[in-house]
């Protein structure tokens, strides 16, 4: 029997800045990937044919209060404006494990909910930020990357976008 690893302690830095003590909350972009239904002729039933991702990949990231440099780059034009890193440590109660997590995220704010304003009352502050660059390392070992604008797919160290690159002469 072996019990789960859970997120012990994390944090979230923001183009370099470190939320320590600050960030609430972080809810990871959910990784998809858009699945058409495919019946060609002679086949006695469907089976689905990767398009690419699905939709956009957004994290969202909540602050226990003000936080000013989150302004700094809000309503760029760069879809890479702000670079956020969420390090975490997941662990076992079994064991004496722990497992370093690092995700890497490039993108823009696109929402700042500065949340109700009530003096003497908690304050949070939730940001939306949408992606074009997704990292995920697990102990030292990069096992999702993916760089939408430069076509870039890696999982486990193996470029599944290569061989198109390559046929489009990119």
């Amino acid at each position: 029997m072996a019990l789960p690893k859970k997120l012990k302690g994390m944090n979230l830095f923001g183009n370099g800045d470190s939320y320590q003590g600050q960030v609430q909350s972080v809810t990871l972009p959910t990784l998809t990937r858009k699945i058409e239904e495919w019946r060609g002729g002679g086949m006695d039933g469907t089976v689905g044919i990767d398009m690419g991702q699905d939709g956009l990949m957004t994290c969202q990231w909540t602050v226990g209060g003000l936080i000013e440099s989150i302004f700094d780059n809000f309503g760029s034009s760069r879809l890479d404006a702000d670079l956020l890193r969420m390090t975490g440590s997941y662990e076992r109660d079994d064991v004496d494990e722990v497992v370093a997590v690092e995700v890497v995220m490039r993108g823009r704010h696109t929402e700042i909910d500065m949340g109700d304003a009530q003096s003497g009352e908690n304050t949070e502050h939730s940001i939306t930020t949408t992606l074009s660059y997704y990292k995920l390392v697990i102990d030292g070992r990069t096992v999702i990357e993916n760089d939408i604008p430069n076509g870039v797919f890696k999982v486990n160290g193996t470029d599944r976008l290569a061989k198109r690159r390559r046929a489009l002469g990119t």
